[in-house]
């Protein structure tokens, strides 16, 4: 961590964890040291089996501005310590994000930029206020976004939009960003806290096994590996939850899931 007081804040409610981006008077751009804790912070949620969801946000009305450009001129002239920033430091947290098998609700507030863009687009449910802004206006800085990384975003956002905020470092309004599919739903700023939450609560309220497989799906899908998810698609067949939720139904009442 850096001297700035930047972290990943984790607090827990019940079932529900809510990680916290943080990084005061910079609109909580991310430092190297919040990607490291961000990676910590997604393997310990992934291992955690009596969690059902994350709600991701940004401290003080924002999500996240971006990288934090002020620690840019120690590391980035060099092309082994570039490399390792993105291969390693930033990746390595997103690739956490990605694999991590809990339900997780971006709750988007204020500017979503370059690195909130990425980190949103790792998530499974996007909210967003309705003066939210997206972008990724990088190339006004001199360089590009990673590879990976644009390919992770443009996954999400769809190739027009993606070539307009890399290209001609295009801002874009939350309807725009729902218009393309990336998000589920735009509201009036001040509800957007209460409908993540309650979102969390409804995923929270399911069955975890299932919305682990079906995250499993999700994740071969995009790797193209449906054939490798198949043969063990159906293990499930015996388990407790299964079992629990087609009772409860027949039984014509709320299901127990653990």
């Amino acid at each position: 961590m850096s001297d700035k007081n930047d972290a990943i804040d984790l607090a827990r409610d019940g079932a529900i964890a809510t990680l916290t981006l943080r990084n005061p008077g910079r609109l909580n751009a991310m430092t190297r040291g919040m990607w490291h804790a961000l990676r910590a912070a997604a393997e310990g949620l992934a291992a955690d089996a009596s969690l059902r969801c994350v709600v991701v946000r940004g401290e003080g009305g924002a999500f996240c501005a971006g990288g934090d450009i002020s620690e840019y001129p120690a590391f980035r002239y060099d092309v082994a310590s570039l490399r390792h920033f993105h291969e390693e430091e930033v990746w390595g947290a997103l690739a956490a994000l990605l694999a991590c098998p809990v339900p997780l609700v971006a709750q988007i507030e204020g500017a979503c930029m370059g690195a909130g863009l990425e980190i949103a687009s790792c998530c499974d449910i996007r909210l967003a206020g309705a003066s939210a802004r997206f972008g990724a206006p990088i190339a006004k800085l001199g360089f590009p976004m990673a590879p990976r990384e644009a390919a992770l975003v443009r996954s999400q956002i769809g190739d027009v939009l993606a070539r307009d905020m890399l290209l001609a470092a295009g801002l874009h309004p939350a309807p725009r960003l729902l218009a393309a599919g990336f998000l589920l739903d735009v509201l009036p700023d001040a509800e957007v806290p209460d409908a993540a939450w309650r979102h969390a609560q409804r995923i929270a309220a399911l069955a975890p096994q299932a919305a682990r497989l079906h995250k499993a799906t999700f994740r071969a899908l995009a790797a193209g590996e449906m054939q490798q998810l198949l043969s063990g698609a159906y293990d499930y067949a015996d388990s407790a939850e299964h079992r629990e939720g087609i009772d409860a139904f027949l039984a014509k009442r709320p299901p127990r899931f653990g």
